[in-house]
């Protein structure tokens, strides 16, 4: 069963089968996994990476999914092809003899997953090949809001009904009416985040909304989880930037987006968290 996911941001890793060249790792980024394993093994006319072409053939083992920008995909990719450039990973050790390649790279990524601000973001482990499974060290499991998932994965790209285009201009035109649940001022939509339960329809500020999920952890820039103010059912923040901020079409591969809220939380140092200017200009979508 291949599972499809909307808005696809993923990072993979590659394992090289050639015996020639067996065992060598590569970590990508990828908007479409699918096509982009065809593309290395195809090689680099046909839109592979030159570290891969004719070295195939290739398998696409483990890939990280559920960013929520390609910017924000981009950077984990870069801290895990360079994990000792990463300050947020000085920690990890060098690759030691006893260690292979796919070794060292599944204990890079473990630490990541543990490690802000990826730790906060609703993210996926997904196994692709079971053959190559591997379990986490001990004290290195992801927080419980990162699944672990096994098999394949397919991005897939949302058709717009003509209801939803109708829903679509009607909020538009309705857009200065709404009000934030939590401040009771005015909300645009591009500035509202909205409770997907059914027969709720909380509407409130990004920041607001953001401010109250985070009552009980006031050190934390972004949430993770917490309780709809209205219907007070349990609601994942990831699962909610995506639910009131779907794109349509396919994104193309290595294709920059707009600036993300999350996107700039990775560059903020530690000691910039509570800062009120920061939390203005960072979480904004």
């Amino acid at each position: 069963m291949v599972v499809e996911v909307e808005d696809f941001f993923g990072v993979y890793m590659l394992f090289c089968t050639n015996p020639q060249f067996k065992g060598r790792i590569y970590i990508g980024f990828t908007v479409n996994p699918e096509r982009r394993i065809g593309q290395h093994n195809a090689g680099r006319q046909r839109g592979g990476a030159k570290r891969t072409s004719g070295r195939g053939p290739w398998e696409m083992v483990l890939i990280i999914h559920g960013f929520p920008s390609d910017i924000a995909a981009l950077r984990f990719e870069w801290a895990w092809q360079h994990p000792h450039s990463s300050r947020r990973l000085s920690h990890v050790a060098r690759c030691s003899r006893k260690e292979s390649s796919l070794e060292f790279h599944w204990r890079v990524v473990s630490n990541m997953l543990r490690a802000p601000p990826w730790s906060r973001l609703p993210l996926t482990a997904r196994w692709l090949k079971q053959e190559y499974r591997m379990d986490f060290e001990p004290g290195l499991q992801p927080p419980l809001h990162i699944p672990i998932a096994f098999g394949s994965v397919r991005a897939k790209k949302k058709l717009q009904s003509a209801g939803e285009e109708e829903e679509e201009e009607q909020e538009e035109e309705e857009e200065e009416t709404s009000s934030c649940f939590l401040c009771k001022e005015t909300v645009k939509a591009s500035e509202k985040l909205s409770c997907f339960h059914a027969s709720c329809g909380m509407s409130a500020h990004v920041i607001c909304l953001a401010k109250h999920f985070l009552e009980s952890e006031p050190a934390h820039l972004l949430p993770v989880e917490g309780d709809c103010p209205a219907c007070r059912r349990p609601l994942l923040w990831g699962s909610l930037v995506r639910h009131e901020h779907r794109r349509s079409g396919e994104p193309e591969e290595g294709a920059a987006s707009q600036s993300h809220w999350a996107d700039e939380l990775q560059l903020t140092e530690p000691q910039d968290l509570l800062s009120p200017c920061v939390i203005r200009s960072e979480i904004m979508l």
